[in-house]
């Protein structure tokens, strides 16, 4: 996968982080915040004030992280606000990069090749893990967030007086209860497909497999009788989840060897999936071509061909971007 080392990039594998066995997740190296009125952020991180056209949003299509942010500006109506640069789909020795030819957008900013260039533009020296999302800051040139959960807290809130769409997808009354909700998806579903797939022990990959599976049970038992997860409207515990799930049956079934079941064989589940591509924005930042091409053709050590299987068969795939 690689990383930042001393503000240089070090190519890796994408397993680089299971060297026990066990998948273990980096940290996020940027955590600033925007607010309404440039205000600390909630547990007193230095703020940034919300404006329109200043912050421009780095993605993948691929990537269930940065998937979260296009949803949430999307449900916002921050297209206007809030540009977008899409990078290639397939990650290898020189992780995401800028090129054009698979869909990607190019960096519009800077002309990076890279994105580990924008890392090092951001912060000199920098050492960690350079991923998607990116919330860039055009007037201090520097990197605002790189945490996706809290990038979706922004744009929920922060833009609602510049003209935003309404809605709050992190409710006062119900966030004890998201919070709950989305620690244990994070931690046995969305995380947990990556540290099934990373493993390189078969205890290790038991060891999150079977948890995946439960919590899958325990949802699917949680949804047969609700729309949502929590409370009677669509929360960021839904978007959360929901990134995880339309990439399960197309990816994560087969190259993760998520197996025991897909998502088509929960009934509530796929209910919940196609529920969310029936709201306005949703659908169109689905991209499997997108998804499918990144985890196959960049895991060479997973899937050393590079191979892109021609399959599932998705019986709601027409219905989305690409």
């Amino acid at each position: 996968m690689g990383r930042m080392v001393d503000g240089a990039w070090q190519p890796g594998k994408v397993t680089e982080d299971s060297k026990d066995g066990a998948f273990k997740r980096q940290d996020s190296g940027f955590r600033e915040w925007v607010t309404a009125d440039g205000g600390p952020g909630p547990d007193g991180q230095p703020g940034r004030p919300a404006a329109a056209g200043r912050y421009h949003l780095y993605v993948s299509y691929a990537c269930p992280w940065a998937h979260r942010t296009l949803i949430v500006r999307a449900l916002k109506g921050l297209e206007a606000m809030i540009d977008v640069s899409v990078v290639d789909p397939v990650m290898l020795d020189h992780g995401w990069t800028f090129e054009t030819g698979r869909g990607g957008t190019g960096d519009p900013l800077h002309g990076a090749d890279y994105l580990w260039q924008l890392y090092a533009r951001a912060r000199p020296g920098y050492s960690g893990k350079v991923t998607v999302p990116v919330l860039w800051d055009r007037e201090t040139g520097t990197i605002v967030s790189n945490e996706s959960a809290e990038i979706i807290r922004m744009l929920n809130t922060a833009f609602d007086g510049l003209g935003a769409t309404p809605g709050d997808f992190y409710p006062e009354p119900l966030r004890a209860e998201i919070d709950r909700v989305n620690a244990e998806v994070y931690d046995r579903v969305n995380n947990g497909v990556y540290k099934a797939g990373f493993a390189t022990s078969q205890d290790a990959y038991e060891a999150a497999v079977h948890p995946l599976f439960e919590t899958l049970d325990a949802l699917e038992t949680r949804m047969a009788d609700r729309a949502w997860l929590v409370g009677e409207a669509m929360t960021e515990a839904d978007i959360r989840l929901f990134t995880t799930l339309v990439r399960f049956d197309a990816v994560y079934h087969g190259h993760f060897k998520c197996n025991l079941r897909r998502i088509r064989d929960y009934p509530a589940l796929e209910a919940l999936l196609e529920r969310m591509l029936d709201v306005p924005g949703i659908a169109g930042t689905v991209h499997l071509d997108h998804i499918k091409t990144h985890y196959y053709a960049s895991h060479r050590d997973l899937n050393p061909s590079g191979i892109v299987p021609a399959g599932p068969v998705l019986p709601w795939a027409d219905r989305v971007a690409g």
